[in-house]
């Protein structure tokens, strides 16, 4: 299970613990969406075509790329009218990074966030 790529992999004396881009992606989506300030999140640019092939399951919004033990996320937002674009930006980062590691034990190379618009309601 070590070479695939839809988990993130630490070999134990006692055997390995794997955890799956998905559950890393669900994580970072409760993350995001917690932050004041975030609207909600968006669609990537790929997940239309990810859904079409038939792949389901990952949270919209979240992309994750793993690669051995490096975690790389992107987060899709709308920031909410009035609130800083670069502080709720950062406060989301913080944050994923924050649930990621804690929950899975695991480090995040980057979680660059994406605002993809500004909800006007």
């Amino acid at each position: 299970m070590a070479e695939n790529k839809d988990y993130i992999t630490h070999n134990e004396d006692r055997g390995s613990i794997n955890v799956s881009d998905d559950v890393i992606a669900r994580i970072a989506s409760a993350a995001a969406a917690e932050v004041e300030g975030v609207d909600s999140l968006a669609a990537a640019k790929t997940e239309d075509w990810a859904r079409r092939l038939g792949k389901k399951g990952m949270p919209r919004g979240v992309k994750v790329d793993i690669d051995g033990e490096i975690v790389n996320i992107d987060v899709y937002i709308i920031v909410k009218l009035n609130y800083p674009i670069n502080d709720v930006a950062l406060k989301v980062q913080d944050a994923v990074i924050a649930a990621v590691e804690s929950a899975t034990g695991f480090g995040v190379t980057s979680a660059n966030i994406h605002v993809s618009g500004v909800a006007v309601k």
